[in-house]
């Protein structure tokens, strides 16, 4: 399996598919780079080089004790596009790989990127302060820590249903998708998992997103349980100079992921990378 080696030794597992201009998907919390196979596929299948790799801290990457931090992810995603020599590539993350996305421009700058698109992204700040009155209260995400902590298996499995929407009158997500997260999420160290709380939620990237100097679409699902829209793409379109802001009327937070939502996704993403 290939892996790019980061700036402290651990080892990033990547998917490299395809080849032409460069897509490069960062995931969400608690998933790994799997989440993103159906938009791999349909970018390599239609002449762009995709990649994706598992975070550090999941999947096939190395679990190291330290680092399950906004700078030290977009750090490892630096130490992917500087090791595969990526240049004109259009960055894709969702949730907290949004954050990862933003946090990379914010540190690094956009030289090697053409575009982004950020998907039911963190950004800019997920916890309520005086500041961002919009923001979930700090209790929330104690309570998932507290779940991850005391009984993470049966945790996923609840979480998977405010992550798609399953929990609404007139879901057609299937089993098999809820399944798939809770795969996902169990092939997570515990470490990780919990530290990332933390950082999908205290991290503020305001300055990051007004560091975005390139074409930027920002999409996000209305019904979106897990990162509610007006703290975060509300804000985020108006912060990203130039950003289009498109939302997807009655969709989760994982709605890459539910074909009756990814069908249109897939459409405006090959779209905008196109454009």
């Amino acid at each position: 399996m290939p892996f790019i080696t980061a700036k402290d030794g651990t080892e990033i597992f990547y998917k490299d598919w395809g080849s032409g201009q460069p897509v490069v998907f960062s995931h969400g919390w608690p998933l790994t780079a799997d989440a993103w196979d159906p938009q791999l596929k349909l970018m390599a299948d239609n002449g762009f080089r995709a990649i994706a790799h598992d975070r550090r801290g999941g999947g096939r990457s190395g679990q190291p004790w330290e680092g399950n931090n906004l700078d030290t992810y977009a750090d490892d995603l630096a130490s992917l596009i500087e090791t595969l020599d990526l240049r004109d590539a259009l960055l894709v993350g969702h949730s907290t790989g949004g954050g990862e996305v933003t946090r990379y421009i914010g540190n690094y700058g956009s030289g090697r990127v053409a575009k982004a698109v950020l998907l039911g992204a963190i950004p800019p700040l997920m916890l309520k302060t005086d500041a961002n009155p919009e923001g979930l209260p700090i209790e929330v995400f104690d309570e998932i820590r507290a779940g991850v902590a005391k009984d993470r298996s049966q945790f996923y499995k609840d979480l998977s249903a405010a992550f798609y929407g399953a929990n609404r009158d007139g879901s057609t997500v299937t089993q098999g998708t809820r399944d798939e997260f809770w795969l996902w999420s169990m092939s997570v160290g515990i470490k990780a998992a919990y530290d990332c709380v933390k950082a999908f939620s205290e991290t503020d990237l305001t300055e990051d997103l007004k560091r975005f100097d390139v074409p930027t679409l920002i999409a996000q699902g209305d019904d979106d349980q897990i990162v509610p829209i007006v703290a975060s793409g509300n804000k985020s379109s108006t912060l990203v100079k130039g950003a289009i802001f498109k939302v997807y009327p009655g969709a989760p937070h994982g709605l890459s992921m539910v074909p009756v939502y990814a069908e249109q996704f897939n459409k405006d993403l090959l779209e905008f990378a196109r454009s």
